[in-house]
């Protein structure tokens, strides 16, 4: 008998592995992700300007202050730290899952068997025994039960499904920690994106009311020839016209600098209040710029690290879920007092103990499981494609700064060539018009068109310093 029993229990068991492993599938393989060009274009150098501390990349001391500030305050990275500790006690959680779960009980109840039952005749019986005395005899009709003491759970992770958890969540943990590191990086390259905005902003306004200055000297000047005969109204109201419009333009750039600076003042995380900068004229632009080899940019650009530590996480969650198939051994026990009768709970004769081990396994309706694991085989394909995503978005975004940067170069080379001959033919229309040989309409011409060429020449500087920034971030720079 004892033989044929042994022979089931085996039999139970290899059914249990074999119809729940049968199904296990392999999980999506990382080795899947894109491949990367060895270089950058035109790149040869093996370092690049994202592995420079910030601080020494920046060399405007006021706009290292301003960092410095955000850095503190700036309540994305608060948020953003409140989320790693979330992300922390997710491994607190799954570590705790591996370890026995001990409670504390102290009950009460009761219960009235029916007259005509197993445990109602047995009870009433028990009671005409010889061989119970009277603390033993048991309450009649209804009987109480008291308990007092332990009781503990533990799933032994025989396969490895609770510690894949485990490091599923610590690969969560550490994503979260670079997910902070991008938003460092973000804000870094947006609060010096907003400062050289600003002092560009600045030089536009400088250069406004330069502009203005020669407007009402040209609107003096034609009045004086008007009274001399030598010119019409017309030519007045069209210089007095441009004048206008130009001393609103000063207007809408003081707007814009309002915008900015409040714009900046958020991201430091304090209210509205003037920003401390300084002038374009005092910025420094390298003349080369190494990008490093394209390894180097994966490894340093939070974004891409985040995208495959969520790779990985996905990983052990799919492997979790493929083995929430097989058998999970669980042992429960209690230690305590239970007795039916509470002057006699804590008696030596009341302690209880007992421990009981077993395998459960899934065998019939498991279509909660299958879902389980279809859903942690799609995070997983699609933690692959968002990896495969950020690394060609990481390229794209180097590859735009870096030709930026190029062109911008050239385009300010031609820039400053075409303000100094427009400077030279205000000066020469305005020579020309007190000697006749030009109309105010000339004036006029050289005169925005010297504005326009100046303010234009002003963006492109501003778009060298953004494509520099752009570059520095794109290469995993900032954050350390």
């Amino acid at each position: 008998m004892k033989t044929y029993q042994r022979r089931y229990s085996l039999l139970v068991v290899g059914a249990l592995l074999f119809l729940s492993g049968c199904k296990l599938m392999r999980p999506v393989e990382q080795a899947s992700g894109i491949k990367t060009p060895p270089a950058f274009a035109d790149q040869s150098d093996s370092t690049g300007i994202g592995s420079i501390q910030w601080r020494s990349f920046f060399q405007d001391q006021q706009l290292v202050a301003l960092i410095d500030t955000a850095l503190q305050q700036n309540l994305d990275l608060r948020m953003a730290a409140q989320r790693i500790e979330q992300a922390r006690t997710n491994i607190l959680i799954a570590q705790g899952a591996m370890l026995p779960a001990v409670t504390g009980e102290i009950s009460g109840g009761g219960r009235k068997f029916g007259d005509y039952t197993m445990d109602g005749v047995g009870n009433y019986d028990t009671n005409f025994s010889d061989n119970i005395d009277a603390d033993r005899r048991l309450p009649a009709p209804f009987l109480p039960d008291y308990f007092v003491g332990l009781r503990s759970s533990w799933e032994i992770d025989i396969w490895g499904k609770l510690k894949t958890q485990k490091k599923a969540a610590y690969s969560r943990f550490l994503a979260s920690e670079k997910a902070r590191q991008a938003i460092v990086t973000g804000l870094i390259a947006q609060i010096a994106s907003s400062y050289y905005e600003l002092i560009a902003l600045d030089a536009e306004l400088n250069i406004i009311r330069k502009n203005i200055i020669l407007q009402q000297s040209a609107v003096e000047t034609v009045k004086i020839q008007k009274e001399g005969g030598r010119a019409n109204e017309l030519g007045v109201r069209q210089l007095t016209a441009q004048l206008l419009n130009t001393q609103s333009l000063e207007f809408e750039i003081q707007q814009k600098i309002t915008e900015t600076e409040n714009n900046l003042n958020l991201l430091l995380g304090r209210f509205p209040q003037p920003i401390a900068r300084g002038t374009v004229q005092q910025q420094t632009f390298a003349q080369t710029v190494a990008t490093g080899i394209p390894a180097n940019m994966l490894k340093r650009r939070p974004d891409i690290q985040q995208a495959q530590l969520d790779l990985l996480a996905n990983y052990s969650e799919q492997q979790a879920a493929q083995l929430a198939f097989l058998p999970s051994l669980n042992i429960t026990a209690f230690l305590g007092f239970n007795a039916f009768k509470s002057n006699l709970l804590f008696s030596p004769g009341s302690l209880a103990y007992n421990a009981l081990g077993g395998l459960v396994g899934p065998l019939v309706n498991r279509k909660a499981l299958k879902a389980g694991q279809r859903r942690s085989e799609a995070a997983s394909l699609e933690a692959l494609y968002a990896y495969n995503k950020s690394v060609l978005n990481g390229f794209q975004e180097v590859s735009t700064s870096l030709k930026k940067i190029e062109n911008t170069k050239r385009i300010n080379d031609f820039k400053t060539q075409e303000v100094e001959v427009l400077q030279q033919a205000v000066a020469t229309s305005k020579d020309l018009f007190l000697t006749g040989y030009a109309s105010y309409l000339e004036v006029i011409t050289a005169q925005r068109s010297v504005l326009e060429a100046e303010l234009n020449q002003t963006e492109v500087q501003k778009q060298q310093f953004l494509g520099l920034i752009e570059l520095y971030r794109s290469l995993g720079g900032g954050w350390e």
